[in-house]
């Protein structure tokens, strides 16, 4: 295994495995390293140590989490990512398809798609003129081209990395400071958009629940229609559902796999904990 490969296996297995709190010669071995390498290892990877990390998937910080997400004002809900830039700011807008491109399945567009290496795993990403119109973990390439073929079956799809792509992908960097502006080009109802547009000002390393989403697009009443909303978004971690659990603290449902909401969560946490008090982190 390649560096990635190994990171990627020891954050699945501390995903799936929190619950036991593993300590570092358990994952390390899972890996086949020693402690000490896979120490290292990590820590280039997350900016943490692993024993820190483990912290921030358990659920008791996902509860922390939820509680200094409660705490804040309207106004500090939709302020975005402090520091390097505002993620909501790094989008123009959601475009939605026109009607017709809506009902067609896509007729008359060209679509360019390629596959990449993420923090999380492999990822396919589209995109037409307009913008990136799907992105979703990939865990198999085939099985991932054939649903976002489902998705607009009347499409001409290339296999070609652009621009947009590129663009997007940058947002697993850990520098923003330069990160271009990304543009979505999406299929989805006029409430789905809503849903998906209060999406996009969760703070990094924060997280809401269904409940508060509703309240946020004025439809507090509307919580399960939210949720099924959520659970179609079409672009996995630039509109980040993952940031969403339920009010008892509870992960919830994830589209790409529930250990690898877990994942995201903590390794977002991670990161701002590092930015804000670098010197803090083991």
């Amino acid at each position: 295994m390649n560096d990635y490969e190994r990171v990627a296996k020891a954050i699945s297995y501390i995903g799936t495995h929190f619950h036991q709190q593993p300590d570092l010669e358990r994952v390390a071995g899972e890996i086949h390293l020693s402690p000490f390498h896979f120490q290292r290892l990590f820590k280039k990877w997350a900016g943490v140590s692993p024993k820190k990390f483990l912290e921030y998937i358990s659920i008791e910080h996902a509860k922390s989490l939820l509680k200094k997400q409660a705490s804040l004002s309207e106004a500090s809900f939709e302020t975005g990512l402090s520091g390097t830039g505002r993620l909501h700011d790094l989008f123009i807008k959601i475009e939605g398809m026109t009607p017709g491109e809506f009902k067609n399945g896509g007729e008359n567009l060209v679509i360019n798609y390629s596959f990449s290496k993420t923090p999380f795993g492999n990822i396919i990403a589209a995109s037409t003129a307009r913008g990136i119109c799907h992105l979703s973990f990939a865990d198999d390439e085939e099985i991932a081209l054939r649903r976002s073929r489902d998705r607009f079956p009347k499409a001409t799809f290339v296999k070609k990395r652009d621009v947009l792509q590129t663009d997007a992908l940058r947002i697993f960097e850990d520098d923003w400071s330069n990160l271009p502006r990304v543009r979505l080009h999406l299929k989805g109802t006029p409430f789905q958009i809503k849903v998906w547009e209060a999406l996009l000002k969760i703070p990094f390393g924060r997280i809401t629940t269904y409940a508060r989403i509703a309240e946020t697009i004025g439809q507090p009443t509307a919580t399960r229609a939210v949720g099924t909303a959520i659970g179609s978004n079409p672009v996995a971690y630039l509109i980040p559902c993952h940031r969403v659990i339920r009010s008892t603290g509870a992960i919830g449902h994830y589209h790409w796999g529930n250990a690898r909401k877990v994942v995201i969560v903590g390794w977002e946490a991670a990161r701002l904990e590092r930015r804000s008090s670098p010197d803090r982190c083991e």
